[in-house]
């Protein structure tokens, strides 16, 4: 599919994809069944990724990161990892694009020293533990608490629909501190994996994205210090708001790099299928449908592209970041159903791409705050 011209990457941005690809094609297409299987992606997907530099772009070098300092190398590792699936840049985008900055901008140096350097060698996996059982996407609900004992704290409670979360060494879990203070009094803690109390639930079984690993996590008793402490005590909430945007925005570039990327390949597929004596995408129904689609995609990719740029000079608004992540996901979910469709029986088999896109797909109108939430945000910013 040819279209406008994007302006928004240079000569760099377009080597560094260069170098995404080829690890992809290498690393990760020959292996994607076997992910599947298991459930989730292997460890030495992410000890090769951090070989690669994939991911320390936003850690800086002292740490073992690159310290990219620009937002469009995340924005072009997220898009190219979307192609291939959709559990890939959500597994990759959790720990690289939407831990790491709570990890760098909020901690100690002493925080830094001991978590960053195998953060990005891959050697230790993060997850971050908002979303839990009974809250969905009422972040300043959640029932989790740390009560202070002594000098310490002591974590009680579970999270649920984590991603990453049977893998990772490392969770950044939203605990409430001083419940008396409602949203103003949520802190975020840095819990290891091993630490006694700390339990994972099963894998959980979900519609699409097999090859992610997403988990219940269960605390029990599980003892911290002031040194787990991610940010200020009971200012959890405000850190969360503060890195949303960046979440939704990946959220955004993944959801149409997937939908572009089927809708390329459906493309591909309806000059090649023939019925009633012609290829399908020559009846004007479908002809027009796919003139619908590619617009829709283009048009996306305008907005979402102003919104990288914002973001990479640090002005990308909550609010527009909303309005990118749930369009983008409405408009994802409209293209690939119509991918389906237009492949027809086989649109339906899991072993056709667009099948598997499809499932993987639904999602996106729900997580990082689902569809609903972001208009009524969208709406109160209207001042209604």
């Amino acid at each position: 599919m040819g279209g406008m011209q994007r302006t928004i990457y240079d000569e760099d941005h377009e080597a560094f994809r260069d170098s995404v690809r080829e690890f992809l094609q290498r690393q990760v297409v020959p292996n994607l069944e076997e992910h599947q299987a298991d459930k989730a992606i292997p460890r030495d997907f992410w000890i090769e990724a951090g070989k690669q530099g994939f991911l320390g772009l936003e850690v800086p070098e002292e740490y073992g990161g690159s310290a990219a300092g620009d937002y469009r190398f995340n924005a072009v590792l997220t898009e190219e990892l979307s192609k291939v699936n959709m559990a890939l840049p959500s597994c990759v985008g959790i720990h690289a694009d939407i831990c790491a900055p709570y990890l760098v901008h909020l901690t100690t140096d002493e925080q830094k020293q001991r978590w960053l350097p195998k953060f990005c060698t891959g050697e230790l996996l993060s997850a971050i533990g908002m979303t839990e059982p009974s809250g969905g996407s009422d972040l300043a609900a959640l029932r989790t608490t740390a009560v202070r004992d002594g000098d310490g704290f002591v974590l009680n409670g579970s999270k649920t629909f984590i991603t990453n979360g049977y893998s990772a060494d490392l969770v950044i879990v939203a605990a409430r501190t001083t419940p008396e203070k409602k949203a103003r009094g949520i802190t975020l803690f840095g819990v290891p994996a091993d630490a006694p109390g700390y339990s994972r639930g099963r894998k959980l079984d979900k519609v699409g994205q097999d090859e992610s690993d997403t988990a219940e996590l269960n605390f029990t008793d599980v003892r911290l210090t002031e040194a787990d402490i991610i940010g200020e005590l009971d200012n959890g909430f405000i850190h969360m708001m503060t890195w949303l945007p960046q979440e939704r925005l990946g959220s955004a570039i993944t959801n149409l790099a997937h939908a572009r990327q089927i809708l390329d390949e459906t493309l591909v597929y309806v000059k090649e299928r023939k019925a009633f004596g012609q290829p399908i995408g020559q009846f004007q129904h479908n002809k027009f449908l796919l003139a619908d689609l590619v617009t829709r995609v283009e048009v996306t990719q305008a907005y979402v592209d102003q919104c990288v740029i914002a973001h990479t000079r640090g002005e990308l608004t909550p609010i527009d970041a909303a309005k990118a992540k749930w369009w983008t996901a409405q408009v994802q979910n409209d293209v690939l159903d119509h991918c389906v469709q237009l492949h027809g029986g086989y649109g339906f088999m899991n072993e056709y791409r667009v099948a598997r896109a499809w499932r993987d797909a639904r999602v996106t109108k729900i997580w990082a705050g689902s569809n609903e939430i972001m208009k009524e945000l969208i709406g109160r910013d209207l001042g209604l």
